[in-house]
């Protein structure tokens, strides 16, 4: 996975041609933990400017699902160990293109957060990218020519593995296989943003 800084770019206001925009977005915790998802952040979500929204679980309510769900029609979630909607799937599967993209919040790893236990989710899932919550802290990583993502905590609520969550989302730019990573975060009140880069490696 290569790195790089980059400014709040024109993707999260709309796609290009033959570009599909994932959000990634989990771990709410509204308003058990905190009251809203900050208002720097918030106001970069847009309805209608993504195709897709994915989310780690832990939204914990309808309000808070609703409005995730208002944001694109293709709206997909795992479910969090405090969501109160228990009908969410475990896990699931979603295509985009020729990518493959697992999608599970992650208490159900053991242990938590470990490089190679969700790398056996990763195999059983058959998955180009899994993408996990419950850490509440962005990370990114790339193992066997597969990616690993955690967006973290939109909300920067915190988490029993850490303290001082930094509020954080992901946008993902899908363009047949290759894929870029946008890392938004909340630092000292203002909005920074990082890039990182990933091709998913398909057999003949």
């Amino acid at each position: 996975v290569s790195t790089q800084s980059t400014g709040i770019s024109s993707l999260i206001f709309g796609p290009k041609k033959e570009m599909v925009l994932v959000l990634v977005v989990g771990d709410l915790h509204i308003p058990h933990r905190v009251h809203e998802i900050p208002a720097q952040l918030k106001k970069l979500l847009v309805p209608n400017k993504v195709q897709a929204v994915l989310c780690t679980g832990n939204i914990c309510t309808k309000e808070s699902t609703d409005f995730l769900r208002n944001l694109s029609s293709d709206f997909h979630v795992v479910k969090g160990e405090f969501d109160e909607n228990t009908t969410y799937p475990e896990e699931k599967v979603v295509s985009f293109g020729q990518v493959k993209i697992g999608l599970c919040h992650g208490h159900q790893v053991t242990p938590w957060d470990d490089q190679e236990a969700l790398s056996i989710l990763l195999r059983k899932l058959d998955v180009d990218v899994l993408i996990t919550g419950q850490s509440h802290n962005f990370k990114v990583w790339k193992l066997d020519d597969k990616l690993y993502l955690n967006p973290g905590s939109i909300t920067g609520a915190y988490s029993g593995l850490s303290s001082g969550t930094i509020p954080s989302f992901a946008l993902l730019d899908i363009q047949g296989l290759d894929i870029n990573i946008y890392h938004y975060q909340l630092v000292a009140g203002d909005v920074k943003v990082t890039r990182s880069s990933f091709s998913a490696k398909k057999s003949v």
